[in-house]
Parts: C-alpha cells; structure tokens; sequence
C-alpha cells in the first residue's frame, strides 16, 4: 500500500474519513505507517515557532500532541515530520502511564537517528503531571515525535532555546570562577564556583522563596540526562534551559539541583538561597529534606563521568559535609518523605554519598553510580587533610 497520511487542510491529500478507512486496511494487513513528509520547502512558515516574553533571552514553545498531531501506528503513534524555528533543548509532560517517548531532530540539516527520552524521575510537576527529561540537541530546525501509545493523555512537547547573552563568552575561557576559594581554619574548603548571574538565571522566573534546613544528612549524586557533546560556551545557556523547565514547565521554585558540574570540571550555583546555606532542593523525590544535590551535566548511561567532574563532586562534597561534621564513607538513617521506591514513613539507612538510584527507581546517575565509593574515599581524604 502506499503512503497514507492524515492531514485534514492540506490540498491533494485524502479526507479524513478516508484516510482512517485507508490507515485502518494497512493495520489489519500489518503494514507499517511509511514516513510522514519530508522536511518543509526552505522559506516555508515553521509548524511550530519558539517565542519568549518581553526582556527575556530564553525562547520557548509548548504544544500539545493530541489526535490532530499523532497519527496511529502498529506500536503506537507518531507525528509528522515538523519544521521549527530554532531550539537546542527538548522536553515533554503528560498524564497517565509513561507513553515512552521516541523523537528524531533535524540537526545541521540532516535528520538524526531516533533516540529514546528518558522520564524524570526527580519528581513531578506542582499539578501531577508527569515528565521527561529535558534533552540537549544543539541546535536543531525540526522535530518528529513517537510514543508508545496510540491516545497519550495530555502529552506536551516542550522546545526550549536558552539564547545567547554577552557572558556566555566569557565561559569559554579558564579563567577563575566569580565566587572564589574560601576556607575556614581546619575545615575543607569551598571550591570555586560559577554563580547564577554567569549564567543568567531570570530573577522573575522563581516562584516563591527559598526552603532551608536545619541539618545536612547526605550528598545525592545525578546526571541530567541532557547530553554530552557541549562546549564550554554552551553550558550557561544549558542552565538557563534547565531553569526554564524546572521553573515554567513543571512550576517548581527554582532549578532543582543545588549545584551542577560541567564536564570540564567547573563547578555551577543551581538553586538559590545561599551557597553556604543548607536549601531544600527538588532533586530527589523523597529525600530532599536535610541533603545537597549534585548534578553532572551530561548523559553517563553509555559513558564513565569525566575525571574532571568528579573531582568537582569530590570537592564539592567535601567541603559540604564537612561544614556540617559529616563522615563521607559513612551511612545514616534516613526517612522518607515518599517517593517510587519508598514510600512516605519509611526509615532506611543509606550512604552519606549515595547516587539517586538508590532513592528511587531510576537508572541515575548512570555509571556515575561506579565511581562512588572513589568519591567518597577521595572526599573523606579531603576532610582529613584540612
């Protein structure tokens, strides 16, 4: 059978009664759905354009993926292939079961291999829903969506482009971060570390004030799951997607993660409130209370971290728990406030340092998860030697 497509206002293509009769005799012969159209003609108004509000650089668009978008298919449900303005970062919400997600991008002019988009698992939105990670794709000028299910409920595509500002220059250079080095007679130090004004955050994107804790229990290890091919140039923007997701996708307070390392090694301010103040972050559902989130900018399922970024967690984690007379190789009870893998109440003992696997039921930080125990020996040693 040939080519089927539903598309009702386009002229030359079948009504779309008849093109359910026609789609609905290529299902019951098991003849896949072929490809939707290819790329636009050049020129051509974008199916979907990012926009942002008055005096700010990040762009965005948010776009329901409903009947009218999602054609079905043998194992699910697809959309055509849709012409964007620019974007470089990529995420969804919905509601219901996981519709796992698949998507293509079209990158430098070329369609990518398709690739699968990972559910967050550091919580929800404030209204329920559920989300994906948020993925970088560079900079790309189209995108095609699959799912799993047929009639996902209240599934979103969110585009994000952070911009540019006149600073995102200067982090390409190696130069000493803004807040540096500090130390307090027999403590570990703070390492140096890049604020959230080298990376733009919007003041006016927060919603509400900090959260603070009285006591520091553990160190929780990520990954963003966002990707790895980054320059240095590339991070602050980076930052601002996250934040924008974070604080306008999902309506949290503010980026979840407490701190955040590049994969050069530098090491970034994520929350607000004061770096040498204990805030309540949002990046372990469950076990956010009296904890400091860590977060490596990358995607770590199918690489080891790179030695730069964990020294950065080292350091960081060193100089954290020892301000609060934290041991690094040691454990501690901990409660959970509820999350996937243990549910509110539950009392579990756990390691100062641990990874967010072992929270909850997720595959992060990826094979970060193997180098634990070097951070938690080498940041004790930090401890002892200062």
């Amino acid at each position: 059978m040939g080519r089927v497509m539903l598309c009702c206002n386009r002229p030359g293509t079948l009504s779309t009664a008849a093109a359910a009769l026609a789609l609905t005799g290529a299902l019951v012969a098991g003849s896949p759905v072929a490809d939707a159209a290819p790329a636009p003609t050049p020129g051509a108004r974008p199916d979907l354009r990012l926009a942002a509000p008055a005096g700010q650089v990040v762009r965005s668009a948010s776009v329901r993926l409903g009947a009218d978008r999602l054609q079905p298919t043998v194992s699910g449900a697809r959309t055509d292939r849709l012409s964007t303005t620019t974007y470089s970062m990529v995420g969804f919400t919905w509601r219901g079961p996981n519709p796992d997600v698949t998507l293509r991008t079209r990158t430098d002019g070329t369609w990518t291999p398709w690739r699968s988009v990972p559910p967050l698992t550091d919580g929800r939105a404030a209204d329920g829903r559920s989300a994906s990670s948020l993925l970088w794709v560079d900079r790309s000028q189209g995108i095609q969506v699959r799912t799993s299910r047929r009639t996902p409920e209240a599934l979103h595509l969110v585009l994000i482009n952070p911009g540019v500002l006149p600073s995102d220059s200067a982090a390409s250079d190696t130069a000493d971060a803004t807040i540096p080095r500090t130390a307090t007679v027999g403590s570990a130090p703070q390492p140096e570390l890049h604020t959230r004004k080298e990376w733009g955050a919007d003041p006016s994107l927060r919603n509400g004030s900090p959260v603070y804790t009285h006591r520091l229990k553990q160190i929780h290890v990520h990954h963003t799951a966002t990707g790895n091919d980054y320059s240095r140039a590339d991070v602050p923007g980076i930052l601002r997607g996250i934040y924008r997701y974070h604080t306008q996708t999902l309506g949290w307070f503010d980026i979840g993660y407490n701190f955040l390392v590049d994969r050069f090694g530098r090491a970034w301010v994520g929350r607000s409130g004061g770096v040498n103040r204990l805030v309540r972050g949002a990046h372990t559902l469950g076990f956010n209370e009296h904890s400091v989130g860590i977060a490596v900018i990358g995607n770590l399922q199918s690489r080891a971290p790179w030695p730069e970024a964990v020294t950065a967690i080292v350091k960081l984690a060193a100089w954290k728990l020892d301000a609060h007379g934290r041991d690094a190789e040691g454990t501690v009870r901990v409660t959970s406030t509820g999350s996937d893998k243990y549910p509110d109440g539950t009392t579990v003992r756990l390691p100062v340092i641990d990874g967010h696997r072992d929270t909850n039921d997720t595959e992060c930080p990826g094979r970060a998860y193997g180098k634990l125990p070097e951070i938690r020996n080498r940041a004790q040693w930090r401890i002892d030697h200062w």
